[in-house]
């Protein structure tokens, strides 16, 4: 795993080859932050990063100033590793929470600026997530879910969907906050 941009750019990160996650392409994650670096200031912003598996997502918001971001994994490897990388970057503002998501966002008692969720693909529930999210109101004002999937999945149709975007077979899914 690389880290593609900001702080850390160029940072490589071994993943040991047992680890049960599927990191988003750099490809893919170098084309998120070039969207997002236009509607949002990383400084600014807090950011909840749901199924962090690798820490990628985090890693890559971290490189570039932002100071506050959550991670929820249930996997408690997972966890593990993303503190360990935190500690060895020096990152401070990263908080790793090992915990189902769906027990989490029901109990979560912050807003976020930018939620990410990258969910296993072939997760049975993964059409739940958007509404989750927006109805337990995990996001700000302004605020931008933003939904990683697989090419046979569509969200178009669901409610405050904004657009979706693909890079090889990863596909973002972008929700707003304001109804």
């Amino acid at each position: 795993m690389r880290i593609v941009g900001g702080k850390y750019r160029g940072r490589r990160i071994a993943v040991s080859r047992g680890f049960d996650s599927r990191p988003t392409t750099d490809f893919a994650r170098e084309a998120l932050f070039n969207i997002l670096a236009n509607k949002v200031d990383f400084e600014e912003i807090r950011v909840l990063d749901l199924f962090g598996g690798t820490g990628s997502i985090s890693f890559e918001f971290a490189s570039r100033g932002c100071a506050e971001i959550d991670l929820v994994d249930n996997n408690s490897r997972s966890v593990q590793f993303i503190g360990k990388v935190a500690a060895e970057l020096g990152v401070k503002g990263l908080h790793p929470v090992r915990m189902d998501v769906f027990r989490f966002i029901p109990i979560c008692k912050k807003q976020y600026n930018v939620i990410f969720a990258d969910p296993p693909y072939t997760l049975r529930n993964l059409r739940d997530i958007p509404d989750l999210v927006l109805d337990h109101q995990l996001l700000l004002p302004d605020g931008l879910l933003i939904l990683e999937h697989g090419k046979s999945d569509t969200f178009q149709n669901l409610h405050r969907f904004v657009e979706e975007r693909h890079y090889g077979s990863v596909h973002f899914s972008f929700f707003s906050s304001i109804v």
